[in-house]
């Protein structure tokens, strides 16, 4: 199936992370999701119920992302696909970015980020 539904630079608020400061004080993370699914009929009829409704992946994210506690952001991004591929029948193939704009390396860096691609077969 070629058809996609992107939502990118969701943005959240979690405690994620190996470090006992980053557990404590949070920190911000990024989530882009790619959903394969089939749109003819939702084209067609342009009807919600048709389609995946945004704001219940967005609602989801948020309860994952902000409610749930991982040491590594592998760990979210596959908490992330598991929840998706649970709650959205419709999705076939889901692609999720994490990011984490704020890293402790001794140097400049925009974000670490991890990228998993999970399949309902």
């Amino acid at each position: 199936m070629a058809d996609l539904i992107h939502l990118h630079g969701m943005a959240f608020f979690g405690f994620h992370g190996v470090h006992a400061e980053e557990q404590k004080n949070g920190q911000p993370f990024v989530v882009d999701l790619t959903l394969a699914t089939d749109l003819s009929e939702a084209a067609a009829t342009d009807r919600l119920e048709h389609t995946i409704d945004y704001s219940r992946v967005h609602a989801l994210c948020r309860h994952i992302v902000e409610g749930e506690r991982h040491q590594l952001i592998e760990a979210l991004a596959g908490r992330l696909l598991t929840g998706l591929l649970a709650e959205f029948p419709r999705v076939e193939r889901a692609t999720v970015v994490v990011k984490k704009p704020r890293v402790a390396l001794a140097g400049p860096l925009d974000y670490a980020a991890v990228e998993l691609t999970r399949s309902r077969a």
